[in-house]
């Protein structure tokens, strides 16, 4: 056998050293084409690929049928053909449009997704536990010179012997700490979970244990030691709501005393049953939460400030309330609405892949794609041109302001710089490639200044201009990588050719048929008259429905609801109080009546009642006076005339007496059946504790037979209300009245119209475009794939 081989090899030796016979390359046979358009032809394999991937992205239950598959794939084909023909696929805007898309599907191919697994998985075994850490930062330049790199070096492990030694962290950290945030307090960074530092300060919190110091951890800040005080299992995450109350550090005596009163006058409020969210609309600073009830993004440890995170995560049950809680940013009543655990791992994976792509672990995944990438394609750097080209580095690109001018000298001007994969990139194209990247720095008072270019503490200009060159080439590989993804990947290039015909395909119909349907009312309306039998109303019910937990809340909403609007909330705010006599606004009274205007501007469904009373003593007209004042107040602050109602007892106010009959009574009242079931949620929730189920539910609207299933139950439809039970709730379906089926109006056909034109104005273009193109279907090949 050896024998045999060896001759073969010599064989082949010597018939390479004689004159070559031509060889004779054999075709590849033919892919058998299912369908033509025209002279365009199109495979059998190509047909199948589209076909299994969208059948893949849909519903399995509702699967296309491979026939039915054909004729949808004809029709688009037949439309790309078209855009092509017009010469859409050469235009500028759609070139563009291409690049983009390109460019996001290639991340994912560009990116080592063993890696980010590997990643993510670590990030949520992290997610398990809390650290509290302090550290030490003694800082040194991303482009510091190698000398002042090893001198922070040096510095720094001289601190950790120290502190190895049995100094205490927190005292070292205090005096030789260069960061200005945590210096102060020792270094201490609190408790703080994953991603909430930068990945390598991150790593050594949890990787260190309890009680040691890191190794030095390098950064672009400098150079870090990490103390690891305790770990605890993780808190999860709360979701909270809070009454905000400002107080500028800066205060002064008076000023803090104010915004503790409001606090106080907040919490009161709430201790004395007042919804939250309420009072949080009508006292809270933080204009960003107040609309929504004070409510906050979930967070975890480490994310808040600390006296607001402790106060948070020391409630227990939804629905409890904290005491009024100092930080720097002022008075807060934090309210704890939901505690979450740490979700599972195939719930939570999706949204970590994304965020350690973009947070600081996205460093190591270019680092690993580059290392990778420089395996596969050759980097060859010329290092004479490479060491003049660094020498042209100065001061100013640490500044973020270096230039250069072109022509440049000789020996540098379009001279290769370096060869990647074959492609040569030249001095020119890296010195334009700094100009655009380089950057202030993220630290001025480390860089160098144009008066003292070389401060102890700078960058070194040659430094940062190798670091730059290793960027390019690491963006030249990349590039590189992703210019060559069609060939390299038949599922990108497979992608890339749906994604075009996409982008092609939206711009014909574009053209011919959503923009025509839209503009052409004069078609639409002709259409809607000829075809009027299919644009019909059904019977309908006009219908409140009620859905409650027990008899009693159903009662007393149905109650509350029956008659016309506005209907009564139960809901009052405090009375006015005026003395004997007088009827104008005493300061304290606009004071009292600023709370009313806060809820009616909040609410724009509400009506406010004002009833005015006064004491025997009075005169009639003292009561009327009140009324008018209240309702001026209101008036000339956007209060709307036809939102207020006026009473007037014209005497003493039934069961009052004194003080009591010369006041102004103030009752909400609203237009919208929603708010009386929000003012009975409130009420349920005070006994219930769970925001999260409320006890009664509204819905209001028109219903045919089908559209809910309550209004269905009712075998016959007539004005009136029915009680219905299913499971464990009780259900209220009042119809208010019945609204016989009709023909519809061309106004409420119109969607619908439009819709049914665009389909017919789809099928003339695509029989003009069969006419054009004609079709050719290889019934054979299609009867192969259906076995």
């Amino acid at each position: 056998m050896r024998q045999l081989t060896g001759g073969f090899l010599v064989a082949l030796a010597v018939a390479a050293c004689k004159t070559a016979a031509p060889v004779v390359q054999q075709p590849a046979p033919p892919q058998p084409v299912i369908l033509k358009l025209g002279q365009k032809s199109f495979t059998t394999d190509d047909f199948f690929q589209s076909f299994t991937k969208n059948q893949l992205s849909t519903d399995s239950a509702q699967r296309t049928d491979i026939k039915d598959y054909f004729d949808l794939y004809t029709n688009l084909k037949l439309k790309v053909l078209a855009a092509e023909s017009e010469g859409y696929d050469t235009t500028e805007a759609f070139r563009e449009e291409m690049n983009t898309y390109r460019k996001q599907l290639a991340q994912s191919y560009l990116t080592d997704k063993v890696l980010v697994e590997s990643l993510t998985a670590e990030a949520y075994q992290r997610m398990q536990q809390e650290v509290n850490a302090s550290h030490l930062l003694i800082n040194v330049p991303e482009d510091a010179a190698p000398t002042d790199t090893l001198t922070a070096y040096e510095s720094v492990q001289t601190l950790r012997r120290r502190a190895t030694s049995g100094e205490d962290f927190s005292k070292l950290a205090r005096e030789f700490s260069q960061d200005p945030t945590t210096a102060p307090n020792g270094g201490n960074l609190g408790y703080f979970t994953v991603f909430s530092a930068i990945y390598p300060l991150e790593t050594a919190a949890y990787t260190t244990p309890v009680g040691q110091v890191s190794p030095p951890v390098r950064t672009r800040f400098g150079y870090h030691l990490v103390r690891v005080n305790d770990r605890r299992p993780s808190r999860g995450k709360l979701r909270v709501a809070h009454i905000l109350v400002r107080l500028s550090p800066g205060a002064d005596v008076p000023g803090q005393r104010v915004a503790e009163e409001r606090i106080n006058t907040a919490y009161a409020r709430l201790q004395k049953g007042d919804r939250f969210e309420d009072v949080c609309r009508e006292m809270s600073d933080d204009v960003t939460s107040r609309q929504n009830g004070g409510q906050l993004p979930p967070f975890e440890t480490g994310r808040q400030v600390p006296a607001f995170e402790e106060a948070a995560f020391s409630l227990v049950n939804p629905g409890d309330v904290s005491k009024p809680v100092r930080t720097n940013y002022g008075w807060h009543v934090i309210k704890l609405l939901e505690r979450q655990g740490v979700p599972a791992y195939a719930d939570l994976a999706p949204s970590l892949r994304q965020r350690v792509t973009t947070d600081t672990r996205a460093d190591v995944l270019r680092q690993s794609a580059v290392q990778r990438l420089r395996q596969e394609y050759p980097v060859r750097e010329d290092k004479a041109v490479l060491t003049a080209a660094l020498a042209k580095a100065d001061s100013s690109l640490l500044r973020g302001r270096w230039r250069f001018s072109e022509p440049l000298d000789e020996t540098l001007q379009n001279k290769t710089l370096v060869t990647i994969g074959g492609k040569d990139h030249t001095v020119n194209q890296f010195f334009d490639y700094v100009r655009q990247r380089q950057q202030p720095p993220r630290n001025p008072a480390l860089a160098a200044t144009a008066t003292d270019p070389t401060p102890a503490a700078a960058g070194s200009p040659p430094v940062a201009m190798r670091r730059l060159f290793d960027r390019f080439i690491g963006d030249q590989l990349i590039a590189t990588e992703e210019a060559n993804l069609e060939k390299k990947s038949p599922e990108f290039r497979s992608l890339l050719a749906e994604i075009r015909d996409g982008v092609l395909l939206s711009q014909m119909m574009e053209k011919n048929v959503w923009e025509r349907s839209m503009a052409d009312t004069t078609s639409q309306r002709q259409y809607f008259e000829q075809n009027r039998a299919k644009y019909t109303l059904p019977e309908r019910a006009v219908a409140t429905i009620l859905v409650a937990k027990h008899d009693t809340l159903i009662r007393q909403a149905t109650e509350r609801l029956s008659g016309k609007a506005p209907y009564q909330l139960r809901r009052s705010a405090p009375d006015l109080t005026f003395e004997k006599g007088q009827t104008t606004l005493t300061p304290n009274l606009r004071e009292s009546l600023y709370d009313v205007l806060v809820a009616m501007t909040r609410n724009p469904d509400y009506v406010v009642e004002v009833s005015g009373s006064h004491d025997p003593t009075e005169q009639d007209s003292v009561s009327a006076g009140r009324i008018r004042s209240v309702v001026s107040y209101l008036q000339t602050r956007g209060i709307a005339l036809s939102r207020i109602m006026e009473k007037d007892y014209q005497g003493a106010r039934p069961g009052s007496s004194g003080a009591a009959q010369r006041r102004v009574g103030l009752q909400y009242f609203s237009n919208a059946k929603a708010d009386v079931v929000n003012v009975l949620n409130n009420k349920a929730l005070q006994t219930s504790g769970n925001p999260n189920e409320p006890a009664i539910s509204l819905v209001e609207g028109v219903f045919a037979q089908g559209a809910n299933s309550y209004v269905d139950a009712i075998e016959q439809w007539r004005p009136g209300t029915t009680t219905l039970r299913r499971n464990d709730s009780v259900i209220a379906v009042r119809i208010d009245r019945i609204e016989p089926a009709r023909a519809k109006t061309f106004a409420e056909a119109r969607g619908t119209v439009i819709n049914d034109y665009q389909a017919v104005l789809e099928k003339q273009w695509l029989a003009q475009l069969r006419q054009k193109y004609p079709v050719n279907v290889n019934e054979e090949e299609i009867r192969k794939l259906m076995k």
